[in-house]
């Protein structure tokens, strides 16, 4: 080969390299395969390699075929929890669940559950979306690499509720719920499933005041913030009067080792409300450049 050929064909090979790292891969994901028959897989949000696995869950025991917490013969999500196993033949996670409701709160899975239709839901990389048809309110879901962002549209006016349970899928075996002001809670999470000693640690911050409306633990206070929920059984409503249309935002970062590493996460990478930018970022899957 002559030396011109051996140039022409290396800016062959870059100009080509170059055109596909432009092209958007993420298009062609679909991430409802494996969700039926054995697949154990889910729908949510995440990203290659993520700590946060975003999504839905429609099982709620540890049975084989709901190994992913999802299930696409389903027809009722009981929330959308932030950890989960994809193509496992085992269960485990499904840590830290939460989910929107409207009226008066309640703690019972069978009451905050709701049904819903594949024909309202639609996942594509690092995107969820799904109607729950009991509330009429939308959720969407994306994320970063280690958090999570919720949008809860509340098509109806009236009490919204955002419950949090930690008693959800494996065995709680210890867990506390600090209230730090109107927008902001921490939860530590130890449980028990396929990992015999599992500890997570999340900061949850809202995009609306939100007051502790009901409880299923009695803590060390039950009024007012500062509040602190522990033990081994523990679920609350966070409440707030919407308007139809309203929307509230939800982020939850992410650490195994503690609240401080779960602070610099959020400090790191969730200092965005805007849930559409960090939606659009999800082309660029694992990017560090995160909105303010």
């Amino acid at each position: 080969m002559s030396k011109l050929s051996k140039v022409s064909f290396i800016l062959f090979v870059l100009i080509f390299s170059l055109v596909l790292a432009q092209k958007n891969f993420a298009q062609y994901v679909n991430p409802f395969i494996g969700t039926g028959g054995h697949g154990h897989t889910f729908p949510g949000a995440t990203i290659p390699f993520g700590m946060v696995q975003l999504s839905p869950d429609t099982r709620i025991d540890g049975s084989w075929d709901g190994c992913s917490g999802y299930h696409y013969s389903d027809a009722v999500i009981y929330g959308f929890s932030h950890t989960h196993l994809n193509g496992t033949g085992v269960s485990d996670y499904g840590d830290i669940l939460m989910m929107p409701t409207m009226g008066t709160p309640s703690l019972d899975n069978k009451d905050y559950s709701s049904k819903f239709s594949h024909q309202n839901e639609k996942a594509s990389a690092g995107y969820y979306e799904v109607l729950l048809d009991k509330f009429n309110i939308k959720a969407r879901l994306t994320t970063t690499t280690r958090v999570g962002y919720h949008e809860y549209t509340f098509n109806n006016s009236g009490r919204a509720n955002i419950i949090l349970d930690l008693n959800h899928r494996d065995e709680l075996l210890e867990g506390e719920v600090k209230v730090i002001d109107e927008k902001t809670i921490e939860v530590y999470r130890r449980s028990k499933a396929w990992a015999e000693n599992q500890y997570i640690f999340a900061k949850i911050e809202f995009s609306k005041p939100m007051k502790v409306s009901k409880t299923r633990k009695v803590g060390k206070s039950t009024d007012g913030y500062g509040a602190v929920f522990d033990g081994k059984d523990i679920a609350l409503a966070f409440s707030n009067q919407v308007k139809k249309g309203e929307k509230i935002l939800v982020k939850v970062s992410l650490s195994l080792t503690g609240f401080e590493g779960a602070e610099k996460n959020m400090q790191a990478e969730g200092k965005s409300w805007d849930f559409e930018k960090i939606k659009k970022m999800q082309n660029f899957l694992g990017t560090k450049n995160f909105p303010k």
